[in-house]
């Protein structure tokens, strides 16, 4: 179980660190986050939840304003261009534990997290208090970024400042912020999504889900199997059907993942300080004049495209199963015999 924002409060106040409270109503955005503390003075933050190709975990928190390059990131950290993109939603429950819209440095006091590497704005050493959610997204506490180090001090993370609007010359070799790629990776015994989701997750049910993209079943025309459930059939290579609609269900949330990166290289204003792939995808298509609907058509419209090239390399490949299993059982029966007895010398 990880901790709650009454737990991270009070182990603020025992490591004697300045901090001021406010409360408001659930923000999705930084625009609404300001409405409520940007008269206060204090340098609102946006903060990103990052993977690489090995399945290793980044915060990156910046200001609001600082432009951070995905892409010259990535080189920076001896990732090449590609190496770096969105986490999905299950780390932030399972390595995380905290819900969307909840991602800080704060959440990596969790004991889950550990293995997380954190990135922090250079920027925040010249402001006189910083704003972060308190791992929930109806409070925000402010406090200078030395207060901030104390923090990570205390649960084994050494501040790591980063000037992320620097592109140094970096060559393949001598990546400059290698030494903050993570050692490892988080631990893969947190426990499942289904038991956690709900520890630190009070105000998920008030968060509007914009768009949602679900495969949906493939309705056959023939013959009196129609009648029959889909949940029915076991879902494996045997049943061509349910092996294509598994095929789409892990497209449909990928395709999603890279329409929201890409919306963060072309409007990374949109990121704000919530890491959520429907509203972001929904603010992109907004600005680019693509009506929300058309999410679904899309993926629609790759399921039917594709579809029937996948079911016959799904049928082609049961039929070499089944080829190869019965030549296996015949060249088992001649060394071996009707009677189980060895046919050959």
């Amino acid at each position: 179980m990880g901790y709650t924002k009454d737990q991270l409060l009070a182990r603020l106040q025992e490591l004697k660190i300045d901090f001021t409270c406010y409360d408001h109503p659930v923000v999705l955005t930084v625009e609404e986050q300001a409405k409520h503390v940007g008269h206060l003075g204090g340098a609102l933050s946006k903060n990103l939840l990052l993977k690489d190709k090995k399945h290793r975990l980044y915060v990156v928190s910046a200001l609001v304003e600082t432009k951070v390059d995905m892409k010259i990131l990535s080189q920076r950290l001896g990732l090449g261009k590609g190496g770096l993109r969105m986490a999905p939603e299950e780390n932030l429950l399972q390595v995380l534990q905290v819900p969307l819209g909840c991602v800080t440095p704060f959440a990596l006091i969790n004991e889950s997290a550990s293995a997380v590497s954190l990135l922090l704005d250079k920027g925040f050493k010249s402001k006189q208090s910083c704003y972060f959610h308190p791992l929930t997204n109806d409070v925000t506490i402010a406090l200078s970024s030395s207060n901030l180090d104390k923090f990570l001090i205390s649960i084994g993370k050494q501040p790591a400042y980063v000037n992320f609007e620097d592109a140094p010359a970096v060559g393949k070799d001598s990546p400059d912020l290698a030494h903050l790629v993570p050692s490892g990776v988080p631990n893969s015994s947190v426990q499942p999504v289904e038991n956690t989701a709900h520890t630190n997750v009070p105000h998920q049910n008030n968060v509007p889900k914009v768009t949602e993209v679900k495969a949906k079943p493939k309705v056959q025309s023939k013959g009196p199997e129609t009648s029959q459930s889909k949940v029915d059939k076991p879902t494996n290579c045997t049943n061509v059907d349910a092996f294509v609609n598994d095929v789409f269900d892990i497209i449909s949330p990928l395709f999603l993942s890279e329409v929201s990166q890409r919306a963060y290289l072309q409007y990374p204003s949109i990121y704000c300080v919530h890491f959520s792939v429907d509203i972001i995808v929904v603010q992109a298509l907004k600005k680019l004049d693509v009506k929300k609907e058309e999410i679904s058509s899309i993926t629609d419209g790759i399921r039917r495209r594709a579809a029937p090239d996948l079911e016959i390399i799904a049928t082609s490949l049961k039929n070499a199963s089944y080829t190869s299993g019965f030549h296996a059982g015949f060249e088992t029966m001649l060394n071996r015999g009707l009677s189980g007895r060895s046919s050959r010398n």
